[in-house]
């Protein structure tokens, strides 16, 4: 496997065996341990026939261990390590090949628990805010709104969360040694240099606000002469949402990025959201997300010198008590584009089977962060076949 900075796992090793330790100390009586195994296959087959190779084939799979330690007074040790082991071939038939594949770590985290508070140190997903698709505060994870396994890479790093009686909470995090681009991050992370942030949510009438902040240094080296190329450029991000629970569901999320660095028009980077979601009393209940999405930056804060609009329309329709049916359809409004995605989905208690058809421009310009995206460039078909052990 691919490792980290040894400091992690120093860090790691040390919150394990202190926490062992601790649960050694209480009566024997009242801990109680447990420990699981369990794993995921998820195979998948794309035609593409608009893609320079047409046609792909790929598996992955995600073992997981669990351990759990339980103290007196309800708090909680427990530990989870999971593996990502995939591989893929891209073809074009009698002619030219392509295959790829990697072993790496995919959670690898230790976390102590108590009724108010909980501290979490290792490879963790880390994420939060009100919107459900286009997510301007996708600071951590790489989730495409199209893959029905919402897969994403974890962050090293730790994270505690405090959690008050009235519902409002405080997280904070520092992270270290992730130095490739994360979320909606044009450049990278330099190398060694820590990140942190935090966050508050607070419970307001019909609803719920967060404020959060992020501070790295971004290495803006290597974007081919786009961008003045700084080893170490200090950013700050400012994250704001809103949910409120009325007739519909209803949400607004913006981000602001801002370089201490002149970056030319990734000096200054807003994201902002706003949308709604309702089920329909339509047969089994129809439900639909609308998602209105601003992409600006500039060398000016708000600026709005350079801007990208995205409208997203998401629905879903139990057919029965197995069968799902969804649709995501993008419009590009800055480049005239239209992006059609469809899903019709077959869900048992350990099986999954998923078939997606997809009619999008071969240019693809939609900004989601996951690496699969150009699978969907042109006309396509997949088909994902999902099983948990």
């Amino acid at each position: 496997m691919k490792g980290k900075p040894d400091i992690w796992g120093r860090l790691w090793m040390f919150l394990v065996l202190a926490a062992l330790r601790a649960g050694a100390q209480d009566s024997v009586a009242a801990v109680t341990d447990t420990v699981i195994f369990k794993g995921q296959l998820i195979t998948w087959a794309n035609i593409n026939p608009a893609g320079e190779l047409p046609a792909w084939l790929g598996g992955r799979y995600l073992p997981q261990l669990n351990y759990s330690l339980s103290l007196p007074e309800n708090r909680l040790v427990d530990v989870e390590a999971s593996a990502n082991l995939f591989g893929n071939i891209g073809f074009r038939p009698f002619d030219t090949a392509a295959t790829g594949g990697d072993i790496r770590p995919y959670r690898l985290w230790a976390r102590y628990s108590a009724p108010q508070f909980e501290f979490r140190l290792g490879l963790q997903k880390i994420n939060f805010g009100s919107a459900s698709l286009l997510r301007p505060l996708m600071w951590f994870d790489q989730i495409d709104p199209r893959d029905p396994i919402q897969f994403t890479d974890g962050v090293w790093g730790a994270l505690g969360r405090y959690y008050f009686l009235n519902n409002a909470n405080i997280w904070l995090w520092g992270l270290y040694g992730n130095d490739n681009p994360k979320g909606w991050e044009f450049a990278g992370t330099s190398r060694r240099q820590p990140e942190f942030g935090g966050r508050i949510q607070y419970p307001i009438p019909h609803g719920e606000a967060g404020f959060s902040f992020h501070r790295r240094q971004a290495d803006t080296r290597g974007l081919n002469g786009s961008v003045p190329a700084f080893e170490a450029a200090p950013e700050n991000r400012f994250g704001l949402d809103l949910r409120l629970d009325l007739v519909v569901g209803c949400w607004v999320e913006a981000s602001w990025t801002a370089n201490r660095q002149p970056l030319k028009e990734f000096t200054n980077q807003e994201l902002i959201n706003v949308g709604v979601d309702y089920t329909f009393g339509v047969g089994n209940g129809l439900y639909a997300t609308f998602e209105q999405l601003l992409v600006s930056s500039g060398e000016e804060a708000f600026s709005f010198s350079n801007t990208t609009s995205l409208s997203l329309l998401s629905l879903s329709y139990p057919i029965g008590l197995f069968d799902n049916l969804g649709a995501i359809v993008y419009i590009d409004w800055a480049n005239g584009k239209v992006y059609n995605f469809i899903n019709w989905t077959i869900q048992f208690d350990r099986t999954a089977l998923y078939v997606m058809g997809y009619w999008n421009p071969k240019d693809n310009r939609i900004p989601t962060q996951n690496s699969t995206q150009n699978l969907y460039s042109g006309p396509g078909l997949q088909v994902l076949f999902l099983f948990n052990h």
